[in-house]
């Protein structure tokens, strides 16, 4: 299998009517796998039911979201780790950075050895 790609142009970031604009490849994505249908295919390689497949990835994402907000990085063996990340505002003394600085927080993947083999294996196609 491969990963399909297209040729889009793009311009400079931040030069005023794009500056010299270049060719680069993007990827076409092939559909998505849900939880639903995650549930379904790992259904089909194990004993387990898909009502306790189910229980268990909605456990996870429970026990991982209230993990995410207090801090804790969740470790998810070969698929990767998830953890939180904050921006904030740059103030001149560290005594007034305060919790108001913070303008906002998002979720950093770090994948994990399998998926970084994955990635280095992938074959490309254009279309």
């Amino acid at each position: 299998m491969a990963i399909k790609f297209k040729v889009i142009e793009k311009g400079q970031p931040g030069v005023a009517g794009g500056g010299e604009k270049k060719f680069y490849a993007t990827p076409v994505m092939d559909g998505e796998l849900t939880l639903a249908g995650l549930t379904k295919a790992i259904e089909k390689t194990c004993t387990v039911s898909g009502a306790d497949i189910r229980a268990v990835l909605y456990a996870m994402v429970d026990v991982a979201v209230d993990s995410l907000a207090e801090g804790t990085i969740v470790r998810l063996g070969d698929l990767g780790s998830l953890r939180t990340s904050i921006s904030s505002e740059g103030k001149a003394t560290p005594e007034e950075v305060k919790a108001s600085a913070i303008k906002g927080a998002s979720i950093i993947f770090t994948p994990g050895t399998r998926i970084k083999e994955t990635l280095s294996a992938i074959k490309y196609e254009k279309v």
